[in-house]
């Protein structure tokens, strides 16, 4: 890895690319990092492991952008886009204890791992349609023919999404991940749109309450835990939102990663043949380490002054943890730039640490092996359509992955 030996130019397409370089020359030069985002608000940017992990634990650094110095349109430039036009910032991602304990518990009945060991079939199914839909052809785009739908379709389903309603929110997801790539205003229309439907959804599913996630949230509002319908809404926003684009690039990076490591992907490939899990499931948090679906956490703002890495913090500073970075952090992982699918001690923060750690970390976890297990075992010979620096990747903060990955193989 090329580190620059001057201040690196961040947040540009190149940097996009391949952004590993530059922070590098942060965790040796300016650890915490003062800069401007493309969106014009400046933040804190944490870039060592051991400053993460002590960042993302701090209950001083409050996760509701009340906190932000900045007026309100400075706010509004933060969190998801347009969340807080259509009423839905009250969810896990802007808040604090005691509001955050109380919404995480009655959420996370649904993320327990026997609510996720009896989704694991139907994961499988869907993983298994989606290949079949492509597999004759001998090509496929492995974003939106795959690591797209797969995740939609599985937080859909855990939801209690209808199944013939399930389309409309792929297609309104679509638009919320494109980055500008659609029309003007397209993401807040399609988060307004979700909003609309699932206010409508659960206002339906009273009359009729089932096993799913939405039905679980009814009843417990119902007995007294006082959630109230924007709450509501909002935690089934977020958990669409949070649950399907943080897998689509655990898959998709997570292929592009084995495709340009062939011994460790032919290392997989023969463990899979012999019908062995254990490879897969430390391979699956290698890649997590290495190239991860998250690369910053998001948002924190300071309530009151603080240090983090000797450097001092203002009340009201956003702070912004780079997962990508501190997951590379040579001082806590042995030839971090290497990939290593046996890796031990590979305590990594793609998923955060603390309270706000991802909720949903073990059906992503699920959907990653089951996609990779079975992508790897029925295409054993897939490689990518296209030049590896003909790939681009998708703008935006907080999430890292692939706008499309061309894959060619031989059909079934």
């Amino acid at each position: 890895m090329n580190v620059p030996s001057a201040a690196p130019e961040l947040f540009t397409w190149e940097f996009a690319t391949d952004p590993y370089p530059a922070y590098a020359w942060l965790r040796q030069h300016s650890p915490v990092h003062w800069t401007k985002l493309p969106s014009g608000v400046e933040a804190w940017l944490v870039t060592r492991y051991s400053d993460a992990r002590e960042a993302l634990a701090d209950s001083r650094l409050s996760k509701n952008p009340e906190h932000h110095a900045e007026d309100a349109g400075g706010k509004s430039k933060t969190g998801i886009p347009g969340e807080r036009s259509a009423n839905l910032m009250t969810h896990l991602l802007n808040i604090d204890p005691p509001d955050h304990t109380r919404l995480r518990r009655l959420v996370s009945k649904a993320f327990t791992p026997r609510r996720i060991a009896e989704f694991a079939p139907r994961v499988q199914q869907l993983t298994d349609d989606l290949i079949d839909g492509f597999a004759s052809r001998g090509e496929a785009d492995l974003i939106h023919e795959f690591a797209f739908p797969l995740p939609i379709y599985a937080i859909c389903d855990l939801l209690g999404v209808p199944r013939e309603d399930q389309d409309d929110l792929r297609d309104w997801a679509g638009m919320m991940i494109r980055h500008g790539g659609g029309q003007r205003g397209g993401v807040a229309r399609s988060v307004k749109r979700i909003r609309a439907y699932l206010a409508e959804l659960i206002h339906r599913k009273r009359d009729g309450l089932g096993e799913d996630l939405i039905s679980g949230l009814i009843r417990a509002s119902d007995h007294g835990e006082h959630l109230t319908e924007n709450e509501a809404a909002a935690m089934c926003f977020v958990l669409l939102f949070a649950g399907f684009e943080t897998t689509i690039n655990l898959i998709g990076n997570g292929v592009h990663t084995l495709i340009r490591h062939p011994q460790e992907r032919a290392r997989l490939q023969e463990s899979i043949r012999r019908g062995e899990r254990a490879l897969l499931d430390s391979g699956v948090e290698e890649l997590l380490r290495h190239d991860g679906p998250v690369e910053l956490a998001t948002w924190r703002f300071a309530t009151e002054p603080l240090v983090v890495g000797q450097q001092r913090i203002a009340p009201g500073d956003p702070v912004l943890v780079v997962l990508a970075a501190a997951n590379r952090d040579p001082a806590r992982f042995a030839d971090p730039d290497t990939v290593d699918l046996n890796r031990r001690d590979n305590q990594h923060l793609g998923y955060g640490h603390g309270i706000h750690y991802c909720l949903g970390a073990p059906l992503a976890r699920l959907e990653g092996r089951t996609a990779l297990e079975t992508l790897l075992r029925r295409l054993p010979d897939l490689q990518l359509a296209v030049d590896p620096d003909d790939l681009r990747w998708r703008g935006g903060l907080i999430m890292r992955g692939l706008r499309d990955l061309p894959v060619r193989f031989s059909a079934v």
